[in-house]
């Protein structure tokens, strides 16, 4: 269908486009901006005056539960969630149930994607068979399958060896490494931020040092091997410290850091808010402040969500044996935005860290909207305020501490290769 996008400001950060422009939409792909070319008849017109027209939104790291996890959520319910944030592109980790370590596990997550056609999914393969840090998956096949990358998702590996065998074998064939920085035995037993809040309330802590210490041996082994990684979900001040001498270095890395870390502490945590149970734990107002400093000095390359749906009985109980996680595609926009309601990031900075910049760590066509691109596109109304409402998510998981909170920016349109794939006005009051 052709397709004008009509009065809205474009920001298009790859390209330095900000600025009042209409966008024209033919067979998927942008095909021109401001002006429209010869002969071209829209047959369908979106106003977007008075809002903000970019790329659609990457998500460097999305659970979403399928297969073998259905109670908490389904690819029909994830994609649909994440439409309604105007998330076009998601990035899924290997460990589901099956682990993604065979190619029939990609083609199924494949053949669910083409059947609901709402957002486009990239699976990490598994760095190790199993996710059991012993012997390596196959991951050249993996990446013939469509495999983005490979990582050996929230399982540490404790041996070195296989470690270093696993970044030079992906280092051969040039994959990227997604690694989670978690020693597998500091704060073993662990479920909040070592710090004053697990001593006032009696819980067992994670220290900075179960994310440091292994952070240190990973960049010491991608030096050696020289292999492309990718470091999610960065909690700690002294990790963004460590990241940012290793790229002055000259190493090949880059990082992501969840927006709930950028905005929660241990704080948050209160008298054991369940909600608030994530790993890694919310840490202190220091090291939240340091992810911002990261943010403002590029060490961090994308804004992710993080998204990890429950059942509702998941968070149930006594807060160390809650299960952790947010449930975070319909928060990652508008959390985001919030950074520049303090100064810390400007709006086309923002649009940077959740669309052209993951696109980059991921190697993917996509994030920005020259002519010629794929139309992917996120459409917000920057002044719409609005509270965030738990029972309102279209995520099948509604575990989140941020119901009740107050926004600003809504997603009115999103689409994807130029079908509109969520529309505000369409949903029911």
């Amino acid at each position: 269908m052709r397709t004008t996008i009509r009065g809205g400001h474009l920001i298009d950060p790859y390209n330095k486009i900000d600025g009042l422009q209409d966008l024209y939409l033919a067979e998927g792909r942008v095909v021109a901006i401001g002006s429209a070319p010869e002969g071209f008849r829209a047959e369908q017109e979106i106003d977007a005056q008075d809002q903000i027209v970019c790329p659609g939104l990457i998500d460097l790291q999305a659970r979403l539960r399928e297969p073998g996890q259905e109670q908490k959520g389904t690819i029909a319910t994830e994609t649909l969630a994440a439409a309604k944030g105007g998330i076009t592109t998601l990035c899924c980790p290997p460990d589901t149930l099956a682990i993604i370590d065979t190619p029939a596990v990609v083609d199924l997550i494949a053949h669910r994607e083409a059947q609901y056609q709402r957002t486009r999914i990239l699976p990490l393969g598994a760095l190790t068979q199993g996710l059991q840090g012993l012997q390596l998956a196959e991951m050249g096949i993996l990446r013939e399958a469509g495999c983005v990358g490979v990582s050996n998702g929230l399982m540490p590996i404790a041996n070195s060896q296989v470690m270093r065998q696993a970044m030079e074998y992906a280092a051969t064939l040039g994959i990227t490494l997604f690694l989670y920085s978690r020693d597998p035995w500091l704060g073993i037993e662990g479920c909040c931020h070592e710090g004053i809040v697990s001593a006032r309330l009696g819980l067992a802590g994670i220290p900075e040092t179960a994310e440091t210490v292994s952070l240190a041996r990973d960049l010491l082994l991608i030096e050696q091997t020289g292999v492309q990684a990718h470091f999610c979900h960065l909690s700690s001040a002294r990790a963004v410290r460590m990241v940012r001498e290793a790229q002055t270095e000259g190493l090949p890395i880059s990082a992501d850091v969840t927006a709930y870390h950028l905005h929660l502490t241990e704080h948050d945590i209160g008298e054991f808010d369940s909600q608030c149970h994530v790993i890694p734990p919310l840490r202190s107002l220091r090291d939240r402040d340091a992810l911002h400093e990261g943010l403002r000095d590029g060490t961090f390359s994308a804004i992710c969500s993080d998204h990890q749906p429950h059942e509702f009985d998941a968070k149930l109980g006594a807060f160390p044996i809650t299960e952790p996680g947010i449930s975070g595609l319909e928060t990652l926009l508008p959390l985001s935005l919030r950074l520049t309601q303090d100064d810390t990031l400007t709006l086309a900075e923002v649009i940077a860290y959740l669309t052209c910049q993951p696109a980059q760590v991921l190697g993917i066509e996509g994030g920005h909207l020259a002519p010629g691109q794929r139309a992917d596109i996120c459409i917000f109304d920057p002044h719409c305020h609005w509270t965030f409402k738990p029972e309102e998510m279209a995520s099948q998981g509604r575990n989140t501490p941020f119901g009740g909170w107050e926004f600003q920016g809504r997603v009115t349109y999103t689409l994807l290769e130029g079908r509109v794939v969520f529309a505000a006005a369409d949903e029911t009051p």
